[in-house]
C-alpha cells in the first residue's frame, strides 16, 4: 500500500520535463566522487515534499518511506546540508536552470503562447518568525517580527517568477528592491519575450510586458525604471492634492466623465463608476503618456481607505501608460488582486516557515518554495482539466497528491492500482496520459 500516488504523478512530470537534470547541472559537488544522492534529485524531492504540505527538512522522511514510488530519497540531514551549501552564486545558477525549464513550459501552455501582453504582478507579504536567532529578520510595521519578502508573479499562470527575502522592517516602496525583483522576473521569461526588456538591452521588443503594483510601486523612480526597460506600468495611486482637486472638479461639473464600471470578465460592476482625469492632474514628473484613472464606489461596511474624503463614495485610482478606454484599464488594474491568491498558495506550501538560522539557506528555501509552486502550476496547466486545473493546494493534497493505491506485480510488470471510488481516479489516469504524451 502507498499513500501518495498523486504525488508520484507530479514527480513523473518533473522527470519528464527535465527539472531534476537542469538543477543537477547548477549544483556543483566537491570531492573525488559524486555524492550518493544527486543534488538535483534531492531538490526535486524537496519540491514534492513542499507541494504535499511539508514545512521542514524532516518532512522529507515521509517520501523516503516509499521508495517504490520515489526511488532513493535523501534523508533529512542530507537535505539540510544540501540547502545549507547553496551559496548566492549557486542560487543564481539554479534560477537560470529553472528559467530553461520554464521557457519550455511556456511554449507548451495555452495561457502563455501567442502575442498577448505579458502581465507581471509585484507584491510583498509579511511572514511572522517567532525567533530572534534567524539572520535577516526584523520588526514589522504591524508590530510583529520576521521577514518581508517581495515577489513577482506571472498573471497568466500564477508562477512566482522571482522573490527577494527582506527583513521585516524593509521599506514597502523601495525603488531598488522593486526594480531588482522585476529584473529577476524578466530573466525568468523565455528569451523571445525578455528581449528588449532587460536593463540596458537595446534589442527589438518582440512582445509587450507590463508590470502592476499596489501603492508601494507608486514612485517616479520605479516607473521611470520600467520605461527604461520598455516595460509598461500600472501602479495604484497615493493620495495627493492634485488628485483631490481633479476629483472635486469632475464631481461638481456636468462633463459626464463618469462611466459605469465593468469587471475583468466584462460583466457590469455594481454601483461603481470610472473616469479619466489625466488632463486635470499634474503629471509633469511622470513618463510621457502617463494616464490617471479614477474609480468610485458607494461606501459599504468595511470599505478601505479612500483617495478623497467623502461621505458617499470611496475613491481609488491608478497611474498607467497603457492604451484603452478608462473602463477597460480599470478592470485590468483590479485584476492585480490575483496576486493575493498567488501569495496564499505560497504560504500554504512552505512560505510560512523558514527552518534555517542562516540567511543564505533561507533564501534558498524561498526559491525552493517558489519552484515547488511553479512545478504544481505547470502540472495543472498541462496535465489537469476542470476544477483541478485551478485548485488550491489544500484541495490538491486531499483529492490528488495523497491518493492511496496498491502496488502489485502481474506478468512481470509493476502496476499501481487506485481505489475505484476515489474521486479523482479518472483525473489521475488522465494526468499520466498527458505526461506520457510530453516529448
Amino acid at each position: 500500500m502507498v499513500a501518495h500516488a498523486g504525488l508520484h504523478a507530479l514527480g513523473c512530470f518533473a522527470d519528464r520535463v527535465g527539472l531534476g537534470q537542469a538543477l543537477s547541472r547548477a549544483v556543483p559537488w566537491s570531492g573525488e566522487r559524486a555524492p550518493t544522492h544527486d543534488r538535483g534529485t534531492v531538490l526535486t524531492h524537496a519540491m514534492l515534499m513542499l507541494a504535499a504540505g511539508g514545512e521542514a527538512c524532516s518532512d522529507i522522511e515521509f517520501l523516503a518511506s516509499q521508495p517504490r514510488l520515489f526511488g532513493q530519497v535523501a534523508s533529512a540531514p542530507t537535505l539540510y546540508r544540501t540547502i545549507r551549501n547553496i551559496t548566492p552564486t549557486v542560487l543564481t545558477d539554479l534560477a537560470a536552470a529553472t528559467a530553461t525549464v520554464r521557457a519550455d513550459m511556456w511554449r507548451r501552455m495555452a495561457a502563455t503562447v501567442g502575442t498577448a501582453k505579458v502581465v507581471l504582478d509585484i507584491d510583498a507579504s509579511l511572514v511572522q518568525i517567532h525567533s530572534e536567532n534567524k539572520a535577516g529578520t526584523g520588526p514589522t510595521y504591524k508590530g510583529g517580527f520576521g521577514f518581508h519578502p517581495l515577489m513577482c508573479f506571472a498573471d497568466a499562470t500564477g508562477e512566482a517568477l522571482s522573490a527577494m527575502l527582506r527583513p521585516g522592517n524593509a521599506g514597502a516602496n523601495t525603488v531598488t528592491d522593486h526594480l531588482d525583483v522585476l529584473d529577476a522576473a524578466v530573466a525568468q521569461l523565455p528569451g523571445e519575450i525578455a528581449a528588449g526588456h532587460r536593463r540596458g538591452d537595446d534589442s527589438l521588443v518582440k512582445r509587450a510586458v507590463q508590470v502592476r503594483t499596489d501603492s508601494a510601486g507608486c514612485t517616479r523612480g520605479f516607473v521611470h525604471g520600467c520605461r527604461a526597460r520598455n516595460i509598461g506600468f500600472a501602479v495604484v495611486a497615493r493620495s495627493n492634492a492634485s488628485i483631490h482637486a481633479a476629483i472635486s472638479r469632475i464631481n461638481t461639473d456636468q462633463s459626464g466623465r463618469w462611466q459605469p464600471a465593468r469587471r475583468f470578465s466584462g460583466d457590469p460592476a455594481v454601483r461603481s463608476d470610472v473616469a479619466e482625469v489625466t488632463d486635470l492632474c499634474d503629471l509633469s514628473d511622470w513618463p510621457s503618456g502617463t494616464r490617471m484613472i479614477v474609480r468610485r464606489e458607494h461606501l459599504h461596511q468595511g470599505a478601505q481607505r479612500s483617495l478623497f474624503p467623502s461621505t458617499e463614495f470611496r475613491y481609488w485610482g491608478h497611474y498607467t501608460d497603457a492604451t484603452g478606454s478608462p473602463v477597460e484599464l480599470d478592470a485590468h488594474m483590479r485584476a492585480h488582486a490575483h496576486v493575493e491568491d498567488h501569495i496564499k498558495r505560497l504560504k500554504d506550501s512552505g512560505l510560512e516557515r523558514f527552518p534555517f538560522t542562516d540567511l543564505n539557506a533561507n533564501k534558498a528555501w524561498l526559491q525552493l518554495v517558489c519552484g515547488a509552486a511553479d512545478l504544481v502550476r505547470w502540472f495543472q496547466q498541462l496535465c489537469c482539466t476542470g476544477p483541478l486545473a485551478t485548485a488550491q493546494p489544500k484541495r490538491l493534497r486531499w483529492t490528488l497528491w495523497h491518493t492511496p493505491a496498491r502496488i502489485v506485480k502481474r506478468a512481470g510488470r509493476v502496476i499501481m492500482r487506485i481505489i475505484d471510488d476515489w474521486p479523482t481516479t479518472h483525473d489521475l489516469l488522465e494526468a499520466h496520459r498527458h505526461i506520457a504524451a510530453l516529448c
